[in-house]
């Protein structure tokens, strides 16, 4: 069993995203697994990620708030438990673009 705390979870900076808040909750510098990352971050409002290709097969899950993702020139705003699976090297970006927070659980797959 490998147990990470929420207080103890790793600090990281993503690239390309600018006023987001991430911490690793599994894997890489967090120990753990060795397939997969579980991280998990914290949108303001407008808070923002860069449209780029994503450097692993990621899943999003919003656990709180809602976003804006913008993926292949379609916006979809997602909310609370709704989830999304990106195959590595798919272009997106986020936005906090509501008034509340936002909270996302994010799995990458290198």
């Amino acid at each position: 069993m490998h147990l990470v705390r929420a207080a103890e979870a790793v600090p990281y900076a993503p690239p390309g995203h600018h006023h987001v808040t991430a911490r690793r909750l599994q894997g890489l510098d967090a120990g753990g697994p060795g397939g997969f990352s579980v991280g998990v971050s914290h949108y303001p409002p407008g808070s923002t990620v860069d449209t780029a290709p994503t450097a692993a097969e990621t899943v999003y899950v919003v656990l709180a708030g809602e976003l804006e993702l913008t993926c292949d020139g379609s916006i979809h705003t997602v909310s609370r438990h709704d989830s999304v699976h990106l195959a590595a090297g798919e272009v997106r970006s986020l936005r906090n673009a509501s008034a509340a927070d936002a909270t996302l659980l994010v799995v990458l797959k290198p």
